[in-house]
């Protein structure tokens, strides 16, 4: 068979994201990072995302930097990805300036720790007119430059939209372009009649697909899209894939097999990777990935796996659990209202932040975001569907007193030096500086430091066949505990 097949691994960044609310403790990335990097897999997205280092300082308690110096050490040979965008964060693109969006880069780029961004062309409109420094910045980088071609469905992402978007992406000459179904929304009807229009009008660029499993009929679409000409896929390893995730790997190859294509993955080394995973997720509680049934309802309502995660792990902290459909509800009524914005990141995270308010506050547009306002002002380009927006709620939003305080253009360059000075210091180191960026000050920073030493979950000398054997010829053994940082494996029996 010809080994055509080329693989992205979204286990540790999408998978989490999509079904552990972006949980990827530094001790389980540890765990799997060279079995991953040398699992022959083309790329393997890594969470080095700002928006991961607020999860990983704030809510697990441990050091980003230190992650990223792990992903950098124990993957030598991956080609390391994220998804990127000029802004720092989803709810700042306007307020960062380039230099810290470029020195977040350069630490992660010059440490080893990333190899491509993967950005979002539904988003930003045309990256050379709307932020014409980035691009050329990653390029001077090296970096592999990933456009991703979103799939929605609304009156007005017609086949005509997708030609025309295809050719504004080739226009931007990045090294690939991805169709990405990131709220599992095509059916192979719509796979079949939207992707040979954009290999058609990707000027010889690479075309990969990036799937979620949403709907419970993922499998299938990777199948055709392989039958269609596509070679390289964006899979998940269990327990993270399927869900709200990606296929499973292991699933994708199996089915590849019967259309003669073959790959150059170590399927031993993914096995271990999902046995290590798999402990993990029993350790922590966590869910385990598993194929859905067909839900019609992800058609009406659209919202991304990955925002579902968190917007449930939210809401339970606010013990407001039980109002998660009242919201997505909600957010069905304000996307037709918007101008039907594509359900993907940061606009479905607008939405939904902006339905979870009007539920709580028992009143539309009480409360109405910025980025909202700032929406209405069209800084988001055509292609986010504001001209489509209804206009007695755009005359709303631009009337606030809130909408004469906001900016409508990217801020000015600001020298790194000087923004140094409002967060403690010259003397500050960049990442220590970029993490008080990041999060905001210091407090979260404190506490993060308070909790001690990352958690890691299996000793360097206990492979996890030797642990899971353990465990399988002991079955009065109820409790397994890693102790310490030399990971000493603790069995507790009945």
């Amino acid at each position: 068979m010809t080994k055509e097949l080329k693989f992205v691994d979204t286990t540790l960044r999408d998978g989490t994201q999509s079904l552990w609310a972006a949980e990827s403790r530094i001790g389980m990335v540890e765990a799997v990072a060279e079995e991953l990097d040398q699992a022959g897999f083309e790329v393997v997205e890594v969470p080095l995302m700002p928006y991961n280092f607020k999860k990983i300082a704030r809510e697990l308690k441990e050091d980003p930097w230190l992650l990223a110096d792990i992903v950098a050490e124990k993957m030598p040979n991956a080609k390391k990805a994220f998804m990127g965008e000029p802004g720092l964060v989803l709810f700042e693109l306007l307020e960062t300036p380039p230099s810290v969006a470029k020195l977040f880069y350069d630490l992660l780029i010059e440490r080893g720790a990333l190899n491509r961004v993967q950005t979002m062309a539904n988003i930003f409109g045309n990256l050379k007119t709307d932020f014409p420094w980035f691009l050329p910045y990653l390029r001077s980088k090296g970096m592999e430059i990933a456009h991703a071609i979103a799939y929605s469905i609304s009156p007005r992402h017609t086949d005509e939209y997708f030609a025309e978007k295809t050719k504004e992406v080739v226009k931007n000459k990045p090294d690939i372009i991805y169709f990405k179904d990131a709220a599992g929304l095509l059916t192979v009807e719509s796979l079949r009649r939207l992707l040979p229009i954009i290999i058609e009008n990707s000027n010889g660029i690479p075309v990969e697909f990036h799937g979620h499993c949403t709907t419970g009929i993922a499998d299938e679409l990777y199948v055709e899209a392989m039958k269609l000409g596509v070679r390289t896929l964006h899979t998940g390893i269990p327990p993270l894939a399927n869900g709200s995730g990606q296929p499973s790997v292991l699933t994708t190859i199996a089915n590849a097999k019967y259309l003669n294509l073959d790959h150059n993955l170590d399927i031993e080394r993914i096995q271990r990777i999902s046995e290590r995973l798999m402990v993990v997720a029993k350790t922590d509680n966590l869910p385990i990935g598993a194929p859905l049934e067909y839900d019609y309802s992800q058609y009406i309502h659209q919202v991304p796996g990955g925002v579902i995660s968190n917007l449930r792990h939210q809401l339970q902290a606010m013990n407001l659990q039980n109002r998660v459909d009242e919201v997505v509800e909600e957010s069905i009524r304000i996307r037709a209202e918007l101008g039907y914005p594509v359900m993907i990141t940061p606009y479905s995270q607008f939405m939904v932040t902006q339905a979870a308010i009007n539920v709580a506050t028992g009143e539309r547009y009480k409360v109405v975001i910025d980025e909202l306002i700032q929406f209405a002002a069209g800084i988001y380009s055509e292609d986010s569907g504001y001209l489509m927006m209804d206009q007695n709620l755009k005359d709303k939003f631009l009337s606030l007193p809130r909408a004469k305080e906001l900016h409508y253009e990217p801020v000015a360059d600001i020298p790194i030096k000087k923004l140094k000075e409002q967060f403690g210091g010259p003397t500050l180191s960049d990442e220590e500086f970029m993490l008080r960026y990041i999060m905001k000050g210091t407090k979260d920073i404190v506490e993060m430091r308070k909790a001690g030493p990352y958690r890691q979950y299996f000793s360097a000398s206990t492979p996890i066949v030797q642990l899971l054997d353990k465990l399988s010829k002991q079955p009065s053994i109820t409790h397994v505990q890693i102790q310490g940082r030399d990971s000493s494996l603790i069995l507790t029996n009945n």
